[in-house]
């Protein structure tokens, strides 16, 4: 018999690791101006989570399969409680960066675990629910995490302010590994599991050569090595798929079937803009508006209950109209960034922001919710786990790159004030959420009979 504490214990490590891409964001400013940070380090405090994240994910699946997953996940939980410490105990810029970057790394063992466990662990009906609770648990971290964040910086506690943010996750962590090895059971994979330790070093290494020059670029005036790094990461990525391994970390069949590869894209377009949205808006509400860290967080309640709102109807809805549900959440997004545009130009009082921000959120909930689950009903079942690992990876990673993208376009602005570069990173913003409802399009119409 499954113990009940099983449950919980293992979704502390998702919600963990997702809360802490989010919270973050309403604490840099504080974070900033305490460590003396440039805007390229604020920007590596959350890529260099969101690039070690991503860029390990496969990797990590892989390693529980051979390894036990109980045990990989105990590994990263205990790295990733101890990376909490060291981001929280930071004494400048720098290692903060390079502690989020063990965050990252960290959460890239036990993530791919979560899921794997709760299958392994449950069957049937007790299957369902459970992955229904680590679908509402990482909905919860990544909409509120804001909030969370603001909550705990205007408490204050201990006088620790924006570290709190970070040391949150030590008694969490703590109470996590102390339950896991009595009441988590372990499993693992089919034997003959290999690693492609190359693949992922080659991958990790050209998607470092993007953000690199992304993110540094701009501050140094775009120097000769920034287009070098362009032109190695594309030559490394051209390595990897010329290379040959009888388990490849991707397997390039995966991108000969359509709905995979339309999948992704709508995939990356969607992060690309909702992370570098959740950022510089932060910015914008403390720098622009000048409210505090709470009043701050308290602006993505809305965004919060519109994205579960729409989140519990989308299923129903993709079964109904398929993938134009996906692109019915891109417009509705970009509607409400519009709006939102016009409110920030106007100097509308902030109140008036609640709207548009809850209709935000509808079109997130609507967006993100059934990307996942309308590809994988078209992509062939051989593929299916395979397609599932390379789209959760596409999560952390285009949020990595959007955040890269957006600090080339909101901080060259920053020089002008906060508000205009807040409008050129809202009209960014709008043109990538727009894409979302041009890219679905590309799906197979077959998808939408079988979502």
């Amino acid at each position: 018999m499954v113990s009940p504490a099983a449950l919980p214990t293992v979704l502390a490590g998702i919600f963990m690791t997702i809360l802490d891409f989010f919270i973050v964001n309403v604490a840099i400013p504080s974070t900033q101006r305490d460590l003396h940070a440039s805007a390229a380090q604020i920007q590596w405090v959350v890529a260099g989570y969101g690039l070690a994240y991503g860029s390990g994910l496969i990797l990590g699946g892989r390693l529980g399969d051979l390894a036990g997953r109980r045990r990989v996940f105990t590994v990263g939980l205990a790295l990733f409680t101890l990376a909490s410490v060291a981001c929280g105990l930071a004494p400048n810029a720098g290692t903060l960066i390079a502690a989020r970057v063990a965050q990252g790394a960290s959460a890239a063992l036990l993530a791919p675990q979560v899921l794997a466990l709760l299958r392994t662990t449950y069957q049937g009906a007790a299957q369902v629910r459970a992955i229904n609770a680590y679908a509402l648990t990482m909905g919860l971290a990544a909409v509120f995490g804001q909030l969370i964040g603001g909550l705990l910086i205007h408490a204050d506690l201990f006088g620790l302010g924006w570290r709190a943010c970070f040391l949150i996750n030590v008694p969490i962590g703590a109470a996590a590994l102390a339950l896991v090895r009595r009441v988590v059971p372990e499993s693992r994979g089919a034997a003959g599991v290999r690693l492609d330790g190359g693949g992922a070093l080659l991958v990790t290494a050209a998607l470092v050569g993007i953000l690199l020059p992304l993110i540094e670029g701009r501050e140094q005036g775009w120097p000769w090595w920034t287009w070098l790094s362009f032109a190695l990461a594309g030559a490394l990525l051209v390595a990897y798929v010329r290379r040959r391994h009888d388990q490849p970390l991707i397997d390039p069949a995966l991108f000969r079937e359509r709905a995979f590869s339309a999948g992704l894209l709508t995939q990356l377009a969607f992060t690309m803009g909702m992370a570098a949205y959740f950022l510089i808006f932060a910015l914008y509400a403390q720098q622009g508006r000048g409210l505090d860290a709470l009043r701050a967080g308290l602006f993505f309640v809305p965004i919060g209950v519109g994205y579960l709102g729409a989140s519990l109807a989308a299923s129903r809805l993709v079964a109904r109209y398929g993938r134009q549900v996906i692109a019915a959440g891109g417009l509705t997004r970009a509607v409400a960034l519009a709006v939102l545009l016009v409110a920030v130009t106007g100097q509308w009082p902030v109140g008036w922001l609640v709207p548009a921000l809850l209709v935000d959120g509808i079109g997130m909930g609507l967006a993100l919710a059934p990307i996942m689950g309308t590809v994988l009903a078209q992509v062939a079942p051989r593929h299916a786990g395979a397609a599932a690992g390379v789209l959760t990876t596409a999560q952390q990673v285009g949020a990595a790159v959007g955040v890269g993208i957006i600090g080339i376009v909101f901080f060259g602005s920053l020089r002008d004030g906060v508000l205009p570069a807040f409008q050129h990173g809202l009209w960014y913003l709008i043109a990538v959420t727009a894409a979302i409802a041009l890219l679905v399009q590309l799906l197979p119409r077959a998808a939408e009979s079988r979502a």
